[in-house]
């Protein structure tokens, strides 16, 4: 009995270890961003270039898309429609494209955003999930804020040093 335990338990092992194994399936286009990761202050505008690739033994057709960016930020996937090759011949790439742009909003809080870039398509009418890219925009502050800020710490230290010098001269 103790011994069909045993094997019964190796068997499962295996049989576990096997499905747990399969290899992960790569998407057929890959998408390069030149600066995943940018800054920017609110009111701007960021532009996203990147480099397709068809890593996939057919042609791969360029559909549609589908993106998210943390809000208040904004995505206009105008320039994927504008600048994208209709297709990709399988090992082709695209040229470096503008691919989208990111508006950052006045108002935005100074904070870290992130977004990604889905592109669409496989054959002339599919609508098949072909690829990924992950981007991140880090808000600034933006500079005038600095300089008010340098500016009121300049004025406490001219008063604090106005008093550390007339302090000693009172006693």
């Amino acid at each position: 009995m103790k011994g069909l335990r045993l094997s019964l338990a190796v068997s499962l092992s295996i049989v576990g270890f096997l499905l747990a194994g399969t290899a992960a399936k790569a998407d057929p286009l890959s998408i390069t961003l030149d600066l995943p990761y940018q800054s920017g202050y609110e009111g701007q505008t960021l532009t996203f270039d990147a480099v397709i690739t068809n890593n996939s033994s057919d042609t791969v057709y360029l559909n549609g898309d589908s993106s998210y960016v943390d809000p208040p930020l904004t995505l206009d996937d105008t320039d994927f429609w504008n600048n994208s090759p209709l297709s990709l011949d399988p090992g082709d790439s695209s040229l470096d494209i503008e691919l989208f742009t990111v508006t950052i909003p006045i108002g935005t809080p100074v904070a870290f955003y992130t977004g990604y870039f889905q592109i669409y398509g496989g054959g002339p009418s599919d609508d098949n999930l072909m690829g990924t890219a992950d981007f991140d925009i880090n808000v600034l502050p933006e500079p005038s804020s600095y300089l008010l800020f340098g500016t009121g710490l300049a004025v406490l230290a001219g008063i604090f040093r106005r008093r550390l010098i007339q302090s000693p001269a009172q006693h």
